[in-house]
């Protein structure tokens, strides 16, 4: 599912227009991006957190050569589910 889809499916159950529920999807979406880029910890109620991770440098290899090489320390999102979400994937 991508984000127009998404939108569809939200303005078919909520009786608003696609691009009012484009402009929904969008809005929420830059909310998370915008609190995960703070180094915010998102928390949805039933679905689940958002968190930053960071990942700090480390070596590695260059599969093509086999080159020793530095990987550099970076920051990333990471997704836990809430149980609602857990047990509805697994039955």
């Amino acid at each position: 599912m991508n984000n127009s889809e998404l939108a569809e499916q939200i303005a078919a159950g909520h009786d608003l227009s696609k691009a009012d529920a484009r402009k929904v999807v969008d809005a929420v979406f830059a909310a998370i991006t915008d609190a995960a880029a703070a180094g915010t910890e998102v928390s949805i109620s039933g679905f689940g957190k958002f968190k930053v991770k960071d990942s700090p440098a480390r070596e590695g290899r260059n599969p093509a050569t086999g080159a020793a090489m530095t990987i550099a320390a970076s920051r990333k999102l990471g997704f836990s589910p809430a149980k609602a979400v857990k047990d509805k994937l697994n039955g």
